[in-house]
């Protein structure tokens, strides 16, 4: 087992997960990944890096794209917008299509779109571009001490 720092603090929480791994190319897309990993685009989850006054983490449907204002709202900035992909790294420690919600560089606010919850298991990435992470949606919830909302228009 490919032990990441999602992966490792998966397992401190004692939880149950599993790991899929897939072929990385140049498409890093979720939809993509969703396909490498035979799951629906809805249940792979991408993570997503905002910021206005603070750093903004949300974690939505990987079909779907952020509504930044029901976002805002939610975490209480005044305006919301995605970073940069230069900036990822260094306010993640992940790179772009390898973000991972779990261990991430700082303890930034975290946001899960209510969707998620329409599985029983949704998968997010392992914080390395070509692993997944299929877990139960309260369980990242409860370990991250995810706020929930209606992150994702389509």
């Amino acid at each position: 087992m490919k032990k990441t720092n999602a992966v490792r603090l998966l397992i401190e929480a004692g939880l149950d997960f599993e790991l899929r791994e897939y072929k990385v190319d140049a498409d890093l897309s979720a939809t993509s990944v969703a396909q490498k990993v035979n799951l629906e685009p809805a249940q792979t989850f991408k993570t997503l890096v905002t910021k206005g006054e603070q750093v903004i983490v949300a974690c939505i449907p990987g079909d779907a794209n952020l509504d930044l204002k029901a976002l805002a709202s939610l975490s209480k900035q005044k305006r919301l917008e995605l970073v940069a992909v230069k900036e990822i790294q260094g306010l993640t420690g992940y790179v772009r299509g390898g973000v991972s919600p779990l261990g991430l560089k700082k303890d930034y606010p975290i946001f899960l779109d209510e969707l998620a919850f329409v599985y029983d298991r949704i998968s997010i990435s392992a914080g390395v571009r070509g692993l997944q992470i299929l877990l139960a949606p309260l369980d990242l919830q409860t370990l991250l001490n995810m706020q929930v909302g209606v992150l994702s228009r389509y």
